[in-house]
């Protein structure tokens, strides 16, 4: 999906589409309908927004980031949670669908607003494959 432009509403589990308001001219992924997409192809939904990505799944302590999982970025302090989130590709890097004008690309894991990172699709009867140290985002898990 690199190189495909930023659609504001864009995307979700069935791939890049038309976005809403701003996006409603454009064909792409916003970021989380692009965290959404890859998930799906995984076989795991997860929430459209990257609010609701953020509660679900296991929380990721910083340096222990693997290939997939989300991670987010708080840049409006007025305003509680996450605004952004990518993919972690590895422990240095994600992809991700940055803002209106831009496209699908790689930019570094750890930068202004980092928030953290979640580990979606976990159950409890999974916890013992999960890195030390790794706790629920939440008390209740993301559904399959």
């Amino acid at each position: 999906m690199i190189g495909l432009p930023y659609s504001w509403g864009g995307g979700g589990v069935a791939g890049p589409s038309l976005g809403k308001g701003r996006g409603a001219m454009t064909f792409g992924f916003d970021c989380s309908g692009l965290a959404q997409y890859a998930w799906a192809q995984a076989g795991v939904r997860i929430g459209r927004t990257a609010r609701d990505q953020w509660k679900n799944g296991w929380r990721v302590p910083e340096g222990q980031v693997q290939p997939g999982d989300l991670v987010f970025y708080d840049s409006d302090p007025k305003s509680p949670g996450p605004e952004h989130v990518g993919i972690a590709v590895d422990g240095e890097r994600i992809v991700h669908a940055p803002s209106t004008g831009g496209f699908v690309t790689y930019a570094p894991l750890i930068r202004r607003g980092y928030l953290g990172a979640v580990r979606p699709g976990m159950s409890p009867d999974m916890e013992a494959v999960r890195p030390a140290g790794t706790a629920p985002a939440t008390s209740e898990v993301a559904t399959r």
